[in-house]
């Protein structure tokens, strides 16, 4: 007798087990005896012959996702409906279904952490459609706002903040050239002075705390972006990608900021070309201030020697 078979099995054709979904038996179908009790099915017991009725059939929910509210996975009771879509009959009935509800809303607890990430999540959502980012830049920030809020990081800091500097953290982990200045002028706070080094501030405490591993930005990542916000030609951004090259091997893009270092690049090829785009007008564009487009630019020709520009 083979390892794991039922005693009976051995006198059944294998052809004519069946097995019973419902009560989980295993049957032979020609005499009728029961070969197996309480067996653990694996495999579906409905039958989909194309993907369109395996979808249909699936009971299988959505994936998780940190960046719903409960993870998207969540109990609910429905309207006062019965099966086959046919509304519930009898205040009774009605009644008990709202009794139901009711105690569902009640016996969810709701922590001061999850009213929080509740709240979080609403104004990454907002800032997330306005910018336009990927969906896996909110997945990756809802992460690590939830993180940062179980382990009380978020306790006593501001929520626009924290959801500000986890969406630059994203951006950062996955090379999206998008600066904090971007972020920040979408929040309710966006006018308060010091709101960018809070920000800031909040963006080291979650790479420090959490222990998030930021790769280095490539300065060619902005070039793109800043040239279709300042309407330049594909051979400016061709010329500023090969001066950003070429400083990076001369030791220019050292210990700088990507966003600068990429502006100074696109001035000095705009210069080249003929287009008068001020160091002001570049700086505001790419979320820098004119003094660091105006560093980088004279690191910059001295490093590769250009003389003459601008």
């Amino acid at each position: 007798m083979a390892s794991g078979e039922a005693p009976n099995e051995v006198r059944c054709p294998p052809d004519k087990i069946v097995i019973d979904h419902q009560r989980g038996v295993k049957i032979c179908a020609e005499t009728g005896e029961v070969l197996e009790e309480n067996i653990i099915v694996e495999e579906g017991e409905w039958r989909a012959y194309t993907p369109e009725e395996k979808a249909k059939r699936s009971r299988v929910g959505g994936p998780i996702s940190y960046a719903k509210l409960h993870m998207g996975v969540e109990a609910q009771i429905g309207p006062y409906r019965e099966p086959g879509s046919r509304k519930i009959r009898g205040l009774s009935k009605k009644a008990e279904t709202l009794r139901w509800q009711r105690a569902l809303r009640l016996g969810r607890v709701v922590s001061g952490v999850e009213r929080n990430v509740s709240q979080a999540l609403l104004i990454m959502d907002d800032i997330v459609a306005k910018l336009d980012l990927p969906d896996s830049i909110k997945e990756e920030a809802a992460r690590i706002y939830r993180e940062a809020a179980q382990k009380g990081l978020t306790r006593g800091r501001s929520i626009e903040a924290m959801v500000a500097a986890a969406l630059y953290a994203a951006c950062r982990r996955h090379k999206v050239p998008c600066s904090i200045d971007e972020i920040i002028k979408y929040l309710k706070t966006a006018q308060e002075t010091d709101i960018k080094r809070e920000v800031a501030r909040s963006y080291r405490l979650l790479v420090r705390d959490l222990n998030i591993t930021i790769p280095v930005l490539e300065p060619e990542r902005f070039i793109y972006r800043l040239a279709s916000a300042l309407n330049l030609p594909e051979q400016v951004v061709v010329d500023a990608i090969k001066i950003v090259i070429e400083a990076k091997k001369r030791g220019v893009s050292s210990g700088k900021d990507p966003s600068g270092l990429a502006a100074a690049a696109l001035y000095l090829a705009a210069l080249k070309h003929g287009f008068r785009k001020t160091q002001k007008e570049i700086a505001q564009v790419a979320g820098v201030t004119e003094v660091t487009v105006r560093n980088r630019y004279k690191e910059i020709t001295t490093a590769l020697k250009i003389e003459g520009a601008g």
